[in-house]
């Protein structure tokens, strides 16, 4: 068995062999990844594949095979992002002034979930919400970041992640797993 930078060697000179193993090694670390930017796992399984043809067809440009794995993640990611801006419309909306967000313990609260309870709950959020949500909860972008990857302003995703949290605090209020007020 090749290790991983020996695997994306062999990919970068075609073997298919590799790029199977390769695929699949990353699978199940990466479909969670998917699953959070689509509906469907017949969605996430498309992003998924469509990544790795990308990945595949861009390996060669990889020049430090050790930053794999990194580069492999932010793959799927954009590939996710350019899979919702092809088939969703992104949920605009026009009150984005003076928006603060709470420091709130999102990272306490979440852990106390299931990888399967959180994707649900993240999953019933609007499109744009969630993949707001995502990327700035979950994969850690900024909002100029994220602005620019969805082609909104800086405060749309301010107001974004707001509501996207506002909506989730309902949702675990009524599981009963937090009571809040707001102050």
């Amino acid at each position: 068995m090749l290790n991983e930078q020996e695997l994306v060697k062999a990919c970068q000179k075609n073997d298919r062999k590799a790029q199977t193993a390769f695929y699949n090694l990353y699978k199940s670390k990466l479909m969670g990844v998917c699953r959070r930017y689509t509906r469907t796992p017949e969605e996430a399984e498309d992003i998924y594949q469509e990544a790795f043809v990308k990945i595949f067809n861009n390996i060669h440009s990889l020049e430090n095979p050790k930053a794999v794995g990194a580069w492999v993640r932010k793959a799927v990611i954009h590939t996710a992002i350019n899979y919702y801006h092809a088939n969703l419309k992104f949920q605009q909306n026009t009150d984005y002034e003076n928006i603060v967000l709470s420091n709130d313990d999102y990272p306490n609260l979440l852990s106390t979930l299931t990888s399967e309870e959180l994707l649900s709950l993240i999953n019933q959020l609007p499109d744009g919400y969630r993949m707001v949500f995502n990327l700035y909860v979950i994969d850690g972008y900024n909002h100029a970041e994220i602005g620019e990857l969805l082609g909104v302003s800086e405060n749309t995703s301010k107001s974004q992640l707001s509501r996207a949290k506002e909506l989730l605090r309902k949702q675990l209020k009524q599981l009963g797993i937090i009571s809040y007020e707001r102050t």
